[in-house]
């Protein structure tokens, strides 16, 4: 891969592997970091359609080649805004889940629910990047992107409300309850990104997570 050359001919080149490898990674991931923060200030601002390479260039401090270098244009600078945070929404979720279950919960829907309430939380904690994505404008492909997101979702949930079950499939009933919560849960997610105080979204965060309770039971 390009990255592991130029890694490797870095230490070589300066004789100090760790250090000199170290230094370019951090460099690397700092034009990344601050070209994804451009990019999410510009297609806030603009709108994905109207937003251009040249602003993203201009407020990102960083080369245009860069720039195509990392992300190869705009749709790879949303892709991976949008990667960045359902990774971290499902992250979150997963953790909440295990240290719930490692505080002795074994209820598949107060497990269920507890992730719920972390997914919703970055929700709000990540806002910003969260608003760049609710009315579905994006490159081509994007809709796929999260019709695809959104299966791997209701897959992951049907298997934490089905609990320790046996090994045969999901039955008819269970597929449509995660479905239900599922979508519930997104589109709450669009409420609290949209939310005007941390106190606003922390209610509907509660009153979301007490609906699931209701219709999961």
């Amino acid at each position: 891969m390009r990255t592991s050359r130029a890694r490797q001919g870095n230490e070589t080149a300066n004789g100090d592997g760790h250090a000199g490898g170290g230094r370019q990674w951090a460099r690397a991931d700092a034009t990344r970091q601050a070209l994804l923060s451009a990019a999410q200030r510009v297609f806030a601002d603009r709108g994905y359609a109207d937003a251009g390479i040249a602003e993203i260039v201009e407020r990102s401090g960083i080369s245009v080649g860069s720039l195509y270098h990392h992300y190869g244009g705009k749709a790879g600078l949303y892709v991976a805004l949008w990667e960045e945070l359902t990774a971290e929404q499902e992250a979150s979720a997963a953790q909440a889940v295990s240290a719930a279950r490692k505080e002795g919960e074994s209820d598949p829907i107060a497990l269920f629910t507890a992730g719920a309430r972390a997914y919703l939380r970055v929700c709000w904690e990540r806002r910003e990047a969260a608003r760049l994505f609710l009315d579905g404008e994006g490159p081509s492909g994007s809709s796929l992107m999260r019709r695809s997101r959104a299966q791997h979702w209701i897959a992951q949930n049907t298997k934490l409300l089905r609990g320790p079950a046996p090994g045969e499939p999901a039955g008819r009933a269970e597929q449509v309850l995660s479905l239900v919560l599922t979508t519930v849960i997104g589109e709450a997610g669009r409420e609290i990104a949209t939310a005007e105080s941390e106190d606003e979204a922390a209610e509907i965060i509660d009153e979301v997570c007490r609906i699931l309770i209701r219709l999961a039971r």
